[in-house]
């Protein structure tokens, strides 16, 4: 990544565990792309309900020379993403998935001229 990762907490308490696998995560991206210049993750909560946890909303923004991987992650019937590291994982498989994606398609246009 050309520029530092950036991470912003909406409505959740950043911890250094939680930001530590954050950390990880983006990192991980690289391994299936090094043509990121820039990434924004995006941690919310914001659905409060008095009988169950709140559900965790995941935006991944991923610039590339072509233009921005945009991943608005979010299952709003999933109780799976009352916890935030389960949310994080579905939502940079998604990145990973759509990194990939671009990568094949690059690879594609960089053979055929």
């Amino acid at each position: 990544m050309r520029t530092p990762l950036r991470l912003t907490f909406r409505n959740v308490d950043s911890s250094p565990a939680l930001e530590s696998r954050i950390r990880e995560l983006a990192a991980r991206l690289e391994r299936f792309s090094d043509q990121i210049e820039r990434c924004h993750v995006v941690l919310e909560a914001p659905h409060r309900h008095l009988h169950q946890g709140g559900l965790f909303e995941v935006r991944i923004d991923v610039s590339v020379p072509e233009g921005e991987i945009a991943i608005r992650h979010t299952h709003p019937l999933s109780h799976s993403h009352e916890d935030p590291y389960v949310a994080l994982r579905d939502a940079f498989r998604a990145a990973r998935r759509k990194l990939q994606d671009y990568e094949r398609k690059r690879y594609k246009n960089v053979r055929t001229n």
